[in-house]
């Protein structure tokens, strides 16, 4: 089956698509200059509802619907109501970063990474329910897709640049991760694993930015399938719709078309008759 345009704002990086469970709809964002977007696929309509002005790495739901907001310099912000309420300023050390991609864990807590600086590199936090934040991994190249297995004790992770996925226990009492080995190495010539996401069988999906597809791996680590898309820069995916078949998946690189390709910078919803899991809200209290 072929990709579905949904929407396309030539994203300049398109990224961190996400179901909304309470309003059955999807929301995406574009980082560079935190452009959030959302789609009723009941309507077919989409709008670019919110601009941030400043880069915004990723996202997650609170239980009341509002956005947690992953910003640049370590910032982290509740969005409702078109206001923002601080969580936390900023981190000391990430005054020239972003965060990147995060994910909500089934506590609450939020696994959040950052992009490598030129004073050093990225880094994997976790944002507690208290609102207090915890580095738990350095020495990354670029903090990327995070997914849990489907009996919620491990936890998969992308570092970008070193081409690699790792797998972690994960303690769901304290959220720490431990016993790190690598999942899958991507070959250099086939793009650089971006976000991620596990479906309900436990296979994994890969986005392949430069590599311009879809990879699903078994829970061994083999590839299952490949799915093209008309753009180079594929850079994230997620479940939606009521039965969570629907495959939504973000590109990047909107701003130069005739090089990245047609579908750059969009949205694509696919539907191949696999059902996706439903993505934990974060709980921050503030």
């Amino acid at each position: 089956m072929s990709p579905e345009l949904i929407a396309d704002y030539q994203c300049i990086i398109g990224e961190n698509p996400l179901w909304h469970p309470i309003e059955n709809q999807l929301y995406w964002l574009d980082i560079p200059n935190g452009r959030l977007f959302r789609y009723n696929p009941r309507t077919g309509e989409h709008e670019n509802f919110y601009t941030h002005g400043e880069e915004v790495g990723g996202f997650t739901f609170q239980p009341d619907g509002s956005l947690l907001l992953f910003m640049s310099r370590g910032a982290i912000a509740i969005w409702k109501d078109s206001k923002l309420t601080s969580v936390i300023d900023e981190i000391e050390g990430e005054l020239e970063s972003r965060f990147n991609d995060v994910i909500a864990d089934p506590v609450g807590r939020v696994f959040c990474g950052t992009m490598p600086q030129e004073s050093q590199p990225g880094k994997l936090y976790r944002l507690d329910l208290d609102g207090s934040i915890t580095e738990i991994l350095d020495g990354i190249t670029c903090s990327n897709g995070l997914g849990f297995t489907p009996d919620l004790k491990q936890l998969y992770y992308t570092d970008s640049m070193k081409h690699e996925i790792y797998l972690f226990d994960y303690n769901q009492g304290t959220g720490s991760i431990s016993n790190q080995r690598v999942f899958v190495t991507i070959p250099e010539n086939d793009g650089v694993p971006d976000g991620m996401t596990v479906d309900a069988e436990g296979y994994i999906w890969s986005a392949h930015w430069d590599g311009g597809c879809l990879v699903r791996f078994d829970p061994f680590g083999n590839e299952e399938r490949r799915i093209e898309f008309p753009a180079k820069k594929v850079s994230s995916l997620s479940f939606g719709g009521e039965d969570l078949t629907d495959i939504y998946v973000t590109t990047a690189g909107g701003d130069n078309k005739s090089e990245e390709g047609a579908g750059a910078g969009a949205l694509f919803r696919l539907n191949l008759g696999i059902q996706g899991v439903s993505e934990f809200s974060s709980q921050i209290d503030v």
